[in-house]
């Protein structure tokens, strides 16, 4: 019974409050799931679009790149092209300077006329390397870099120039080396220390401190302006204090305080005007008369001009090329009656040829100089002790252009007019020790010299090579009716030579030699002495 009204029983109707509570649940979910799968499939689709846009934009920009580079390439070439076979018209619209904190901008935009003055493009390249040059060789800049640009679209055919410079770290700097001083008239190690830039204008401050042989030394101090307003050339000056002592040789010894202010500078000319106040003095009492008429003060006004050509490939080892060097000295220019009036000149010609063969090559060269004082009666005036001519000294004439100042074999002042020096009882007998070397207003040197390589591959690799040389020479007196006296022939004839052969080390601050000398002729009081013997020699 109970079954059959079960079973006849209507159904119930479904509550809408527990219809909500039981089924609801279960259509959100699946709601949310469907809508989490769309939300991943548009994240997936973006970024699939977002990989396949940045891989388009890379290609694009790699096109971009390859499609400037060749453009660039096309244009470089054309240029080339254009530049070999023609004239590419070209002007300067602007120069930017950057980089300089002191250095004035006018001292940077002096050295660069040839720049702004170019018409074409080959023009404007080679004056912008000459600029290059000029700047680094100011010694105020670690590096300079000059780039050329195109100028502004609105203004076909410009460009623009921009200098960037990096001023030296360090104002101070130090060098120590080997020079010939024409002061001195004999080779120096000096030492120096220079203060750059001071003022912006490419200012060298320089002190400086030199030593040599016979007690030679030099202080000094200077100051170079590469450029001053209204002038082309540098202007040098310096205030120096010499002492030279030639008690050995020619029983004085000479003490020079001096202003030298240079007025021209280039290349290749070079005028120099020299004021200063000599002294010369005999502390043995032992000089000779031609020595002691000249001791005590004079003053020295001088205007030198120097023209100096060099085309050897080196200066301490010429295999090739040509040198040329004239001096002209003329002294006395101040009005005053201890003023030392002469005029002087000198000649330096040098030839190298080479051979063909183990870097042998020929070396030839001629040197000459005469001194002359002027003024009322200078035909009986004697010239200037200083200012004479005096041969000998134990190095090669083959790096040193700057005149006649030596002969193989022969040591300093070792040959030319002598005196005796004033009798007493402490003298010695020997002759040479006994006279003093009074110098001489006129001197002919020349010289011929063949290097070569010497079989050992280290020795060649290190420059160091063999030569045979020969040279003579001569000085004469001229001043004090002398000149009356005086004959070619004889002088010729009366030459001192000498031949040799040796060793030569070049270095970095010298030429180094041992050589054998052998002396063909001299004279009974000259000093020439047949042996072997080192040398040094700084380049000229």
């Amino acid at each position: 019974m109970g079954s059959s009204v079960g079973a006849n029983q209507a159904p119930i109707p479904p509550n809408p409050e527990n219809d909500s509570e039981n089924h609801e649940p279960s259509n959100v979910e699946g709601a949310e799931d469907q809508d989490n799968g769309d939300e991943e499939d548009e994240i997936n689709d973006a970024e699939e679009i977002q990989v396949e846009d940045e891989y388009e934009l890379k290609q694009r920009k790699s096109q971009t790149q390859e499609s400037r580079l060749r453009e660039q390439k096309f244009n470089l070439e054309n240029l080339l092209r254009r530049m070999s076979s023609e004239r590419v018209p070209l002007r300067v619209h602007d120069v930017l300077i950057k980089g300089n904190t002191k250095t004035k901008d006018s001292l940077i935009e002096a050295e660069l006329e040839g720049v702004k003055n170019a018409k074409t493009m080959q023009e404007l390249l080679q004056a912008a390397s000459i600029a290059n040059a000029k700047l680094q060789r100011l010694e105020i800049f670690d590096s300079v870099n000059i780039t050329l640009d195109s100028g502004p679209t609105e203004l076909p055919g410009t460009a623009n120039v921009i200098v960037e410079v990096a001023e030296a770290k360090s104002p101070l700097t130090g060098e120590v080396g080997m020079f010939r001083k024409t002061t001195a008239r004999s080779w120096v190690f000096e030492g120096a220390l220079k203060y750059k830039n001071r003022l912006g204008y490419g200012d060298l401050w320089d002190g400086s401190l030199a030593v040599g042989p016979h007690q030679t030394s030099e202080a000094g101090v200077g100051v170079f302006l590469p450029r001053v307003k209204g002038l082309v050339t540098p202007v040098v000056a310096r205030v120096s204090l010499l002492s030279l002592d030639w008690i050995e040789f020619s029983s004085y010894k000479e003490r020079l305080l001096g202003l030298s202010l240079g007025l021209f500078s280039t290349q290749h000319h070079d005028l120099v005007y020299n004021l200063g106040w000599r002294t010369l003095t005999d502390p043995s009492q032992m000089a000779s008369r031609s020595i002691r008429r000249q001791l005590g003060h004079g003053l020295l006004s001088s205007l030198k001009y120097t023209y100096k050509l060099d085309r050897r490939d080196s200066p301490l080892r010429p295999t090739r090329g040509y040198a040329f060097l004239s001096s002209t000295q003329v002294g006395g220019l101040v009005p005053d009656h201890r003023s030392l009036q002469f005029l002087r000149q000198e000649f330096d010609l040098r030839y190298a040829v080479p051979l063909g063969f183990y870097q042998t090559a020929l070396n030839i060269g001629i040197s000459s100089g005469v001194v002359f004082p002027w003024g009322h009666g200078f035909l009986n005036k004697r010239s200037p002790l200083p200012e004479r001519f005096f041969l000998g000294g134990d190095f090669s004439p083959v790096c040193n252009l700057g005149g006649p100042s030596t002969v193989w074999g022969f040591k300093t002042r070792g040959l030319g007019p002598s005196e005796p020096r004033r009798q007493t009882r402490d003298n010695s007998n020997d002759d040479n020790s006994g006279r003093d070397y009074v110098g001489g207003d006129l001197v002919v040197t020349a010289f011929a010299d063949l290097s070569f390589d010497l079989p050992v591959k280290w020795l060649r690799e290190n420059g160091v090579h063999g030569h045979v040389f020969a040279g003579a020479g001569n000085v004469a007196k001229l001043t004090e009716g002398e000149f009356r006296n005086f004959s070619f022939h004889n002088f010729l004839q009366s030459f001192r030579s000498s031949v040799g052969v040796g060793v030569v080390i070049p270095t970095k601050l010298f030429r180094l030699e041992g050589n054998y000398y052998y002396i063909l002729k001299q004279h009974d009081h000259d000093r020439g002495k047949s042996g072997f013997r080192f040398s040094f020699s700084p380049p000229s």
